[in-house]
């Protein structure tokens, strides 16, 4: 499963009462400053004195485009058809934190997106001047750099310099994801918004690559999934474990040290799986690189937890895009705890290969 973060603008004028008037004046200040330097695509392509690789590149966001309108049912609506050069590796940092004992992510609400769980920044001091805050009282805290985002229809999103450093399969993945919230959302559930758009990213690529007759690609691709299928059971498996813990009548100093044995088993793990099933390749890797936490755990599973919700749908589909959009429409539709029962179902039990 490809993992990937997200995030939803908004102007100032669309924030509720959740921070104070210096966090919308930057939110409004950044929505602004990247909304004056897009760029038409067309006229760059026009343009002599755009380079061969930035030409190749914005033509290939124009074929994805299209496939997503024409293929995947997503938007058309003038969305990534202007180019913006972040001229960094983010366009702004996410906040996610926990409490100490805990895997849910502390809410921000905001007037259209309604409550997600993470705070944005467009200066990356700013935002770990806001973590260390939340640090200082106790919480686990992840900063975490965000590639592309969504205003959800709001605007006519730009192509980011930082959607486009990659290869065309991690591009096509940030606009399948992006265009999907477009398509479909649901105020306040991040769950089910970050699920349905993984998923249309992971199935969209697959579509993509099949229908382009790439095999070696859909296959290292492929590859790639299963590594990611394995990883997510691992995830899960701690989060289960520390859920546990968390519940547990324990004190706090012997549950601190067996969530820190706990981190240390998942970091084993990996390393265990990255040598016998994945025959040595480090996938996920970079995962690791920054200290293990509720937060890292808490973000991941809003993207990852409701894959096989998602999987289940798509196979009642018919394998038919416009049917499993709407489907999924219907399910946004259910109340709140019956939507949340749905989204946390698991998949049949499906064999693996031996090797990837």
């Amino acid at each position: 499963m490809m993992l990937r973060l997200s995030v939803l603008l908004m102007t100032a004028w669309f924030l509720a009462a959740c921070a104070g008037p210096a966090y919308y004046l930057q939110a409004a200040s950044g929505q602004w400053k990247m909304m004056q330097a897009r760029e038409d695509i067309h006229t760059l392509l026009d343009d002599p004195a755009t380079g061969p690789q930035l030409a190749g590149d914005l033509e290939t966001a124009i074929s994805i485009r299209e496939f997503a309108e024409d293929t995947l049912g997503l938007p058309a609506n003038g969305s990534y058809s202007s180019y913006v050069d972040v001229a960094g590796e983010a366009l702004l940092w996410n906040v996610v934190a926990t409490e100490e004992f805990s895997l849910q992510p502390r809410q921000w609400c905001f007037a259209i997106a309604g409550c997600v769980p993470y705070r944005g920044y467009f200066k990356q001091q700013k935002a770990k001047n806001f973590a260390r805050r939340l640090e200082d009282k106790g919480m686990d805290v992840l900063v975490a750099p965000t590639t592309a985002y969504s205003s959800l229809g709001w605007f006519k999103d730009p192509l980011l310099s930082t959607m486009i450093t990659g290869s065309d399969i991690r591009l096509a993945g940030y606009l399948f994801h992006e265009l999907a919230h477009q398509r479909l959302y649901i105020k306040g559930d991040g769950a089910f918004n970050e699920g349905y758009a993984s998923f249309v990213e992971e199935q969209g690529i697959r579509t993509w690559l099949e229908s382009s007759q790439r095999q070696a690609d859909l296959a290292s691709w492929q590859r790639l999934q299963r590594a990611g299928d394995d990883f997510t059971g691992l995830v899960k498996q701690v989060r289960k474990e520390l859920s546990g813990l968390y519940r547990s009548d324990e004190v706090d100093q012997e549950k601190r040290q067996k969530k820190a044995e706990i981190f240390q088993s998942l970091l084993d793990s990996y390393e265990q799986l990255s040598s016998e099933r994945w025959e040595g390749r480090r996938y996920y890797a970079g995962w690791f690189e920054k200290p293990l936490n509720n937060a890292r755990l808490a973000l991941f599973d809003t993207y990852a937890g409701s894959h096989c919700a998602f999987r289940l749908l798509w196979d009642e589909s018919g394998a038919n895009w416009q049917q499993f959009h709407l489907l999924a429409e219907q399910k946004s539709r259910l109340g709140n705890e019956q939507r949340r029962k749905w989204l946390t179902q698991t998949c049949p039990t499906i064999a693996h290969e031996a090797k990837l």
